[in-house]
């Protein structure tokens, strides 16, 4: 499964990568530990140059009440024993919760990076996956669906993530899953509504791991309410060794050279002022 996730980027930049706009009524707040419930950034297959923002936490339309089903397995029930190694069907065409959303509904879910743990421990023993080499936020693979509240006639836009077995990363965290990682070139044609099953079975593999590190982060992260940069400090070594900077590190770096910006700016106004 994929724990929790989260984004940091600026809406504008966010906007630039996916080459998509924010919906209108469509707020972006940052947010280092999205759960259930919470919304999180995704383009549709329906609306491919919006960005919209959607509740984690999947719920069909035909459903009495809302479910927040985080993710949704691609084998279905035909990998019990979530072997790396499997090439079979795909059994999320036939599940009855996702297999409607799987053939029509499906979409992008925006990240900076996902949080996991191990099968037995969970979020008491947390990891940060994240790509490395700055290479900015990536999109997971997702399905979608709108349902009407019964008694308020509300509107709720949800989402689930794809999940298949693991990969390397994952496994090295002693984790059974993960969540479908998407390639650039794969993001569009995840969108495309005339897309084969075969096409669809060949992107709902373990993600490549190269080019992802991950870490452990302190456990505060499992409560839904905790928020905050300095959750995804780093509490050990990385699970690969590289000479990049942390997630936790580039963005304190870069939130410096932020306020140093702005300190230059106010003095340099001062001194416009008084001349």
């Amino acid at each position: 499964m994929c724990g929790r996730a989260t984004i940091i980027t600026p809406a504008v930049e966010l906007e630039k990568r996916f080459n998509a706009a924010f919906a209108k009524g469509a707020v972006l707040q940052e947010n280092v530990n999205i759960s259930a419930g919470n919304k999180i950034p995704v383009i549709t297959s329906a609306q491919p140059n919006h960005i919209q923002m959607f509740t984690l936490g999947y719920t069909p339309h035909w459903a009495h009440k809302q479910t927040y089903m985080i993710n949704a397995r691609s084998e279905g029930n035909l990998n019990p024993e979530n072997s790396t190694t499997y090439k079979g069907a795909m059994g999320i065409f036939n599940k009855p919760m996702f297999r409607h959303a799987i053939k029509s509904q499906r979409c992008l879910v925006l990240v900076d990076a996902f949080i996991e743990g191990p099968k037995q421990e969970k979020l008491n023993k947390p990891y940060l996956v994240y790509p490395n080499r700055d290479r900015g936020p990536f999109a997971l693979a997702g399905i979608h669906d709108t349902w009407q509240h019964p008694l308020t006639g509300e509107l709720h836009h949800t989402v689930a993530i794809i999940t298949s077995a693991a990969n390397r990363l994952t496994e090295r965290i002693e984790h059974h899953r993960a969540p479908v990682v998407l390639s650039r070139t794969d993001e569009e044609k995840w969108l495309n509504p005339d897309i084969s099953v075969q096409e669809l079975t060949r992107m709902m593999q373990p993600f490549d791991s190269k080019g992802f590190n991950a870490y452990p982060i302190s456990q505060k992260i499992k409560k839904p309410e905790a928020n905050g940069l300095e959750l995804l400090k780093p509490t050990g070594d990385k699970l690969f060794k590289d000479y990049d900077r942390c997630l936790y590190e580039r963005l304190k770096f870069a939130e410096e050279d932020e306020y140093v910006i702005r300190e230059e700016r106010l003095v340099e106004g001062d001194q416009f002022v008084l001349f």
